[in-house]
């Protein structure tokens, strides 16, 4: 939720399962830059972080998503359709769609603001170490 002068601007609609939390909807009556940002997914990280959930699912769409640490999931529905025709173009058509998302998704998780390897993980962990030296070096040899 945010507030300005007192007044309800804007708000999401968030589910919680057993450990995580499904942003659905959100809605403003005005606008300002960034608000979406802050309470779709800023404000829901700091509610999943305060409560031990793991996880925090976006939900659908979104490409903007993946700048702020959201990679792509694939989502799934199920669907009775009646009519044998309709239901075969459906499922010849999702033969190729899933083609589709899958390498979509493989494309944007790489294009994704996260390290692509451990070895990475453990350089970028190793020069923040030595920083942290050499900061508490510069320190002592002041005092």
């Amino acid at each position: 939720m945010a507030k300005r002068n007192g007044r309800w601007i804007a708000g999401a609609i968030n589910f919680i399962g057993s450990d995580t939390l499904f942003g659905r909807n959100w809605g403003a009556i005005e606008h300002h830059p960034f608000l979406h940002f802050e309470v779709c997914y800023y404000q829901a990280i700091d509610f999943a972080i305060q409560r031990g959930l793991k996880t925090v699912e976006a939900g659908a769409q979104g490409e903007h998503k993946i700048a702020r640490g959201y990679l792509p999931q694939t989502t799934y529905s199920a669907h009775y359709i009646a009519d044998p025709g309709l239901r075969r173009a459906i499922a010849d058509y999702l033969k190729r769609e899933r083609a589709y998302v899958a390498e979509a998704a493989r494309e944007l998780t790489e294009a994704g603001p996260f390290r692509k390897s451990a070895d990475d993980a453990l350089d970028a962990c190793h020069r923040v170490e030595l920083s942290q030296l050499r900061f508490r070096r510069r320190c002592h040899a002041r005092l």
